[in-house]
């Protein structure tokens, strides 16, 4: 974190509210950065950004996250074939067709240390379309980036580190949120349906 106060901050500065979204670009791309904690420091300088900050922080990494997507999509079938069998790999396939944009949603939402370059690159293995990949992680990311955010100008910088420390904690509330919200919405469109067809 020091090289990045000392080196990559002064040179972001200059790009101006844009360097926020060419980190995210280089994060989800290929280089892991501390994101959660240069977005945070941008938002406690600029409070009354902080939106902008992290729309396009998350349009960075939905741009980015286009390079393991496409490694996926281009030769990541017979990486996985490699690893699991046929039967499995189609179990996996069918799940993640039947529910692709919370398969990338979910992820996008949570904290490290979620392995969200392996969601990216299942999302091209399986070929998810690029618009809804790009909508899902767009929506995951504003999520994620809309709560960090409040929580700094909540308490201070120091909220990364809440953030960091209870990760398992966050994680585990999400990901039940995520699925009563999936849910509801099976429920009710199973519903609609019923009543559609009486």
């Amino acid at each position: 974190m020091v090289k990045w106060k000392l080196v990559v901050l002064p040179a972001l500065a200059k790009m101006g509210i844009w360097g926020i979204g060419a980190v995210a670009l280089l994060d989800s791309s290929s280089i892991p950065v501390p994101m959660d904690a240069i977005l945070a420091l941008y938002v406690w300088n600029n409070k009354s950004q902080f939106w902008l900050y992290c729309v396009l922080a998350s349009a960075g990494s939905a741009i980015g996250g286009l390079l393991p997507y496409g490694l996926g999509r281009a030769g990541g079938e017979l990486f996985l074939l490699k690893r699991v069998n046929r039967e499995r790999f189609e179990r996996m396939r069918e799940r993640f067709e039947r529910q692709e944009f919370l398969a990338m949603t979910i992820p996008s939402m949570l904290p490290p240390p979620t392995p969200w370059k392996a969601f990216v690159f299942a999302a091209g293995v399986f070929e998810m379309r690029v618009v809804p990949f790009l909508l899902a992680v767009f929506c995951g990311r504003m999520v994620r980036w809309l709560v960090l955010s409040l929580l700094v100008l909540k308490l201070g910088p120091g909220a990364v580190g809440i953030v960091a420390h209870h990760g398992l904690t966050v994680m585990a509330v999400v990901g039940v949120l995520a699925l009563t919200g999936f849910a509801w919405w099976w429920f009710t469109k199973k519903r609609t349906g019923k009543l559609l067809e009486d």
